[in-house]
């Protein structure tokens, strides 16, 4: 067993801190907030007639409330005794369980409460587990058992309180996001086109000529007139460089960047796919792939073309 182990387990069987009383009595006005706030309609908790009807001497608190009466608020806790349940916490916290999460919370009720009760409480620590990996990282469940008393002493109830002090598990960090393409109203069609997983190219409506990047006029005839063809998917390597710098967190490298020559006629700028850059060559047959890194955008790319494929 090692040091810091032995360390924890020491503190199985001791106390949290001293023995705490409640900073009020059972009180009729703190069980009305209660019971509204729980929409709780049971008459034995504000009717006395109705709670004496059941054979109770008065009016009772629910038991639901056993752990209100002895709560504080934050300014309170920060009061702890040294000794207490803090000591514990760093102890926790210097084999990184920093954080925490109520597991369970098991309650034996010995009596009602009545109005006018004094509670206090104590907590014991029952077991601190070995260390175990669960979905929120890896941690420890420490045990405790908290004994509610009365004015008298007598055990009003126990409760077996369990959480979870844990190390978050590290999340990797989202992927950067790909740079988005600079759409305007001359080319939203292609992109648009290419979010449906088609790759299409402007084709002048007069003299027929297709053009790639898109444009509002047509550079063989000077119509403003337009429509679109969709490509074949097939072509080759027109020339091709391998980007290793400078780096864009939204792309793995070494990244190929090809100059596609359609075999429509046109070129387009795209990745390759599939392929290692080392095994890139001009004139290189390919085919139509599709990179889709985000719901909002997809893009066309190319990969080697098969055998069936050429």
């Amino acid at each position: 067993m090692s040091e810091y182990e032995e360390r924890l387990q020491a503190w199985v069987g001791r106390s949290l801190g001293v023995r705490r009383a409640a900073p009020d009595p059972v009180n009729v006005p703190m069980i009305r907030h209660w019971v509204e706030a729980m929409d709780d309609a049971n008459p034995v908790y504000l009717d006395d007639a109705a709670a004496r009807a059941t054979g109770r001497e008065g009016i009772v608190a629910p038991a639901s409330m056993m752990q209100a009466w002895t709560m504080r608020g934050y300014a309170a806790s920060v009061r702890d005794d040294p000794a207490g349940p803090d000591e514990l916490t760093d102890l926790l916290a210097e084999g990184g369980y920093t954080s925490v999460v109520a597991t369970d919370s098991e309650f034996e009720f010995h009596r009602e409460l009545v109005p006018g009760d004094r509670v206090s409480v104590e907590e014991t620590v029952e077991s601190i587990s070995p260390e175990k990996k669960t979905a929120l990282g890896e941690g420890r469940f420490v045990s405790t058992v908290k004994t509610y008393r009365d004015a008298s002493g007598e055990v009003v109830a126990t409760q077996r309180w369990r959480i979870l002090r844990f190390r978050p598990a590290e999340k990797p960090a989202p992927k950067a996001l790909r740079p988005r393409p600079a759409v305007n109203p001359d080319n939203a069609f292609w992109f648009e086109a290419a979010r449906e997983h088609r790759l299409v190219i402007q084709r002048c409506a007069d003299c027929k000529s297709l053009r790639h990047p898109p444009g509002p006029c047509c550079p063989q005839c000077g119509s403003f007139a337009w429509d679109t063809v969709e490509a074949s998917g097939e072509g080759h390597v027109h020339s091709y460089v391998v980007n290793h710098h400078p780096r864009h967190p939204a792309f793995d490298y070494p990244l190929v960047v090809a100059v596609i020559e359609l075999a429509e006629g046109t070129r387009l700028i795209t990745n390759m796919t599939g392929v290692a850059p080392e095994d890139v060559e001009v004139g290189m047959p390919v085919v139509l792939d599709w990179i889709d890194p985000d719901p909002d955008l997809s893009l066309p790319a190319f990969r080697p073309a098969g055998t069936k494929e050429r």
